[in-house]
């Protein structure tokens, strides 16, 4: 019966939520009762009342007690509570013995509980390490078995106690009271009452577990009403509603190149505010458009042509019903105004995107409230409906993120969800109501998600095959406006000219897979990656045909495969199940090992010129650096000691070149030697988005991608004299987003990205 009133529970709502549970609990109390009434009336056994007797756990400096649950170091008491704590109970009941996540997570949760498991899994573990001081990298108590558990790794010692209060072992525990004979009344009643109290504890108990698991909660767009207003082809996205919920602004291709436009809500006319006046206007990692507080100008963020400093991005504003557009906050990224108009957040695209509070204007004498560590980003400002706190997207970028919150005073920042991923336009619907974009932990999405921010349990609202490239709402929460997106990914052939005009056409490469990306060229064959809406795969196009060399399900390819440079072995990172693997297999998919299962790692690998190492970026203390992982299956060595990713080797192997951190929209390429040296590379700063870097045969030249966010082509660097070239000259509707360069340097397949794209408004009841 129970589970029947929960799926009616999810489906209508709270109302019914109560009823059900005050039934639930009104059979429990009754229970209860009859209990109490038959032991008055009728008598029962007697009762023993000897203290209960636990085996407190000593590990280290630490004493637990698995009966209450009291985690003590030193004697002092650490705090460890609920799911942690039963963690490690778990853990120390089979030392040495590995705990699966499976069985970790029926303990935790009901079969019947709607928790997204592996995110609450990965943040208990989390808090449990923090707790003991543990580490992953170099773990003392808790060991992560790739993808498919833990295990308890330290000595421990039990010891049977008497619990006196204070959880110390007592030396001699007081014997238990002689039996009673004779149950009088008064005998009876001291059986009766604590029976009582336990029953209502039970209840208390039970009411606050449903809150805790959040049995109340209730859809926020269950039982929202969707309208499309977009219906044209193009791209439409970046969506923004004004505070009063009327009008709505997007990014459109619809006349050629990208433009502002807006619509009055249930109008059917669309204008375009921009015209062609701004050349620059998408970037997907920031809220790129906004409304002023009365909604009398639409913002947007725009970078100068060509621009390659943080100087080179501003907010400008055009007006609504239409005019010139002109600078509205200049040198700033993004921005948000307090729901009274009166108060300013924003940020600037400096290191660490420093961000500021101010009384409604950008004064140079401002001071930031918080900048974010070095090689971190700090986006998507939002102030709460109360002023009380300052909410944000801090992380890695494009995919190592989460959402925090900081006072407007400053102070030390505090994290609100733990998904680690792309997370991304966050909106506060009521002062608990957080609503946001984010991808799983198989890298699918972003998906809409919603999370009471003093609960903090992560509910994805929303599945399928479009993906949620942007969400905003008006200022009562009632109405909110999403872009949606259908990407197709396919393989593109051109060849190399002595000029771009010369190059051959991009020609299409026919695929038996639907999808094709991160492709790369070996000797008589090409590489790429095909998913489909649960995994991700491998294949190896030959001869005008197609074999699938590796599928895993819920993985997803990191980067794109490397090919040895004898073409005999691929290397490949793999995201699957919360882990992050490293894998060799020979050029016809026989033969998989495992390489490692000890980084974090990101992005795609290269093969050292000596084909004895592998070389891949992983997340060492919070910073992407790159590693060298031998061939032969020892352990991983730090090689970069500053952040780095993206690696190339040199042919020749004398030096690896790389990506560095970003800063605003820019990043440089830095090289170091094969012995960890830094070597000189003509000055070249890049812009954020597909950032592969390939060498052509020789190794004198760099090829890379130079444009803006989302159009880019190749051009080539003398990494001798640093002249520069360009090498092709794609219509502006061509995105690329990786490339592979032959071995005889004279064609390149490219990975072009469509979006097939709609704006939607969704109206809360």
């Amino acid at each position: 019966m129970v589970n029947t009133r929960r799926m009616k529970c999810w489906r209508h709502g709270k109302s019914l939520c109560q009823k059900s549970l005050l039934l639930d609990l009104t059979s429990g109390l009754e229970a209860v009762r009859g209990a109490i009434y038959t032991l008055s009336r009728e008598g029962g056994p007697a009762l023993a009342e000897s203290p209960a007797d636990s085996n407190v756990r000593h590990f280290g400096v630490f004493q637990f007690n698995p009966r209450t649950g009291e985690l003590h170091k030193q004697g002092i008491k650490i705090r460890l509570e609920g799911q942690p704590a039963v963690i490690l109970a778990m853990l120390l009941e089979q030392p040495g013995e590995m705990v699966t996540r499976d069985e970790l997570v029926r303990k935790l949760w009901r079969a019947d509980t709607f928790v997204d498991f592996e995110h609450s899994l990965n943040a208990a573990i989390k808090r449990l390490r923090a707790a003991l001081n543990d580490s992953a990298d170099a773990p003392r108590y808790v060991e992560t078995v790739a993808r498919h558990g833990y295990r308890w790794v330290a000595p421990v010692t039990s010891v049977p106690t008497a619990v006196n209060g204070n959880n110390v072992p007592s030396p001699n525990p007081p014997a238990p009271p002689p039996r009673a004979k004779i149950l009088t009344p008064l005998t009876r009643w001291r059986f009766v009452l604590p029976l009582a109290a336990l029953g209502a504890a039970l209840a208390i108990g039970a009411i606050l577990w449903f809150q805790r698991t959040e049995y109340f909660w209730r859809n926020p767009i269950a039982d929202a009403r969707f309208q499309t207003v977009t219906e044209f082809d193009g791209v439409q996205q970046a969506a923004a509603v004004s505070r009063d919920g009327h009008f709505v602004a997007f990014l459109s291709d619809r006349d050629g190149q990208m433009d502002v436009w807006v619509t009055q809500v249930g109008s059917g006319q669309f204008h375009n505010l921009t015209r062609g006046s701004a050349p620059e206007l998408v970037n997907p990692s920031v809220r790129s458009l906004g409304f002023s507080p009365d909604g009398s100008l639409v913002t947007f963020w725009i970078r100068k042509q060509g621009g390659s400093s943080g100087g080179d991005i501003s907010i400008w504003a055009v007006p609504t019903l239409g005019g010139q557009p002109s600078p509205y906050l200049e040198g700033v990224a993004e921005f948000d105004w307090s729901r009274d108009g009166s108060r300013l957040a924003y940020h600037t695209p400096g290191p660490g995107d420093p961000l500021f509070v101010s009384d409604g204007s950008r004064r140079s004498e401002d001071r930031p409230i918080f900048t974010a560590p070095a090689g971190l980003h700090c986006h998507f400002p939002l102030w709460a409906p109360d002023t009380a706190f300052i909410y944000f997207v801090q992380g890695s970028l494009p995919d190592k993120l989460d959402i925090w919150r900081i006072t407007p005073a400053g102070g030390t920042p505090e994290r609100i969800t733990s998904h680690h991923g792309r997370v991304s336009h966050p909106v506060l619907l009521d002062r608990r109501t957080l609503m946001y974009l984010a991808s799983d932990a198989d890298g699918s999405g972003p998906w809409l998600y919603t999370m009471d921010v003093e609960r903090r349990i992560p509910h994805r609202l929303t599945s399928g095959l479009d993906r949620y490239t942007s969400l905003a709402a008006s200022a009562d929460g009632r109405r909110l406006v999403v872009a949606l997106t259908s990407p197709m990914r396919t393989l593109w052939r051109v060849r190399f000219a002595d000029s771009p005009a010369e190059a051959s056409a991009a020609a299409r490469i026919p695929l038996t897979t639907s999808t094709g990306f991160s492709p790369r060229l070996g000797p008589n064959y090409l590489l790429y990656v095909s998913a489909t809406s649960t995994s991700e795969s491998i294949w190896k196009l030959a001869n005008g045909a197609g074999t699938k060399l590796w599928s895993g399900q819920g993985a997803r390819i990191l980067g794109g495969p490397a090919i040895s440079p004898d073409g005999r072995y691929i290397a490949f990172s793999v995201q699957q199940h919360g882990q992050t693997l490293l894998y060799v297999m020979q050029a016809d998919g026989a033969n998989v090992r495992m390489v490692t299962d000890s980084l974090d790692l990101q992005g795609a690998p290269a093969w050292a010129p000596d084909g004895q190492s592998i070389t891949s970026a992983a997340d060492h203390q919070g910073v992407p650096h790159l590693f060298r992982v031998p061939f032969d299956g020892r352990s991983p060595a730090l090689f970069v000691q500053e952040y780095s990713v993206d690696p190339a080797w040199a042919p020749d192997g004398r030096f690896v070149v790389y990506s560095g951190a970003d800063i605003g929209t820019t990043f440089s390429v830095k090289a170091v030697t094969a012995e960890a040296a830094a070597h000189p590379l003509p000055a070249l700063t890049l812009t954020r988005g597909a950032r592969h870097l390939a060498f052509l045969p020789g190794g004198r030249a760099l090829v890379h991608l130079r444009g803006e966010i989302q159009h880019k082509n190749l051009w080539l660097i003398d990494l001798e004299t640093g002249a520069q070239r360009q090498l092709t000259n794609l219509t502006p509707d061509f995105d690329v987003r990786d490339f592979a360069i032959s071995p005889d340097g004279r064609e390149v397949v490219l990975e072009r990205v469509q979006q097939r794209s709609d704006v939607v408004l969704l109206d809360l009841p």
